[in-house]
């Protein structure tokens, strides 16, 4: 089955997940119930505590992770950036060791931002990835050039303008929250995976797999990520509203649907940069994607 024909926004939740949907192969999200360091915490706005931990030195970098992921997904990335940077690995909330609320709002989570912004001395660079992405560009325009005067976004993950298109991605948020409410930790998390494509016995293997636990735990946050994309299509307002150097990235051999969404974004933010990684998917090799980054955040300000 074709990812994109099935739901071509599915796939925006998928960050440190190796999507699987055409071949009967498990899935590998980096998500693990236990963390080997010491995480900090900050206090957000509503009293929420949300948990990190920082690495390296130089300018304050915040990694700003999908669906389906704690903290730990960011640290390989984080290690290889640790040289040029101060880079922030950050439990969204609900997942990991960060606390929640009785009620979610995207607003929520750019206070959480900008707590850890706060934190890191009152500005910091943001990297945001698929979903990660979506709620990264918010928070620049939210927050201002001041405490983000950078941002990149890797493959943020709005569809097409189209009303079938839409009515899929409806569908899909209906089916999440209901699962979320009266199922079982997991089904949604099951349900999405089949909804993406992903063949059911590889379905049944990643069940299997050390990883679903963990993925059980958080799977009600796929309803935040849900609303963190909106309407699912592009939203132009607020991408037009970011007043900072921009990098929008995408991989030469993801989900087609994913260039035209890139492409968009990149028009709509002002003086934005736009680079397709060569061989890349919508998970792009560290080695591939830490030296765009380096290049980008060490940029002088013109």
């Amino acid at each position: 089955m074709n990812l994109s024909t099935k739901s071509v926004w599915a796939a925006w939740l998928l960050t440190g997940v190796a999507v699987a949907a055409s071949a009967a192969l498990p899935l590998e999200p980096r998500l693990s119930k236990t963390s080997k360091t010491m995480s900090e915490k900050v206090t957000s706005k509503d009293g929420v505590k949300i948990a990190f931990e920082k690495t390296g030195n130089g300018p304050a970098l915040i990694l700003v992770g999908g669906a389906l992921s704690d903290r730990n997904g960011g640290k390989p990335l984080a290690a290889r950036l640790a040289g040029q940077f101060t880079v922030y690995v950050i439990d969204r909330r609900g997942r990991g060791e960060s606390g929640d609320a009785p009620s979610y709002a995207v607003e929520r989570e750019i206070e959480d931002l900008a707590a850890l912004i706060e934190n890191a001395g009152g500005s910091a660079y943001l990297y945001g990835v698929s979903s990660g992405a979506a709620l990264a560009l918010q928070a620049a325009a939210k927050l201002g050039p001041a405490k983000v005067p950078k941002l990149a976004l890797y493959e943020p993950p709005y569809g097409a303008n189209d009303p079938k298109q839409k009515q899929q991605f409806d569908e899909q948020k209906r089916r999440i929250n209901e699962l979320i409410k009266s199922g079982q930790p997991g089904d949604a998390a099951a349900y999405f995976m089949a909804a993406i494509g992903l063949p059911p016995e590889a379905l049944e293997k990643l069940k299997a797999s050390p990883q679903w636990p963990g993925m059980k735990q958080i799977d009600f946050t796929l309803a935040y990520d849900y609303v963190v994309l909106g309407d699912g299509t592009v939203p132009a307002a607020v991408a037009q509203a970011i007043a900072v150097p921009t990098l929008v990235l995408d991989g030469e051999r993801t989900m087609e649907f994913m260039h035209a969404t890139a492409d968009a974004v990149a028009k709509l933010v002002p003086g934005a940069q736009r680079r397709t990684l060569r061989g890349q998917t919508h998970q792009a090799a560290l080695e591939v994607v830490a030296p765009v980054l380096v290049e980008f955040f060490q940029a002088k300000l013109k």
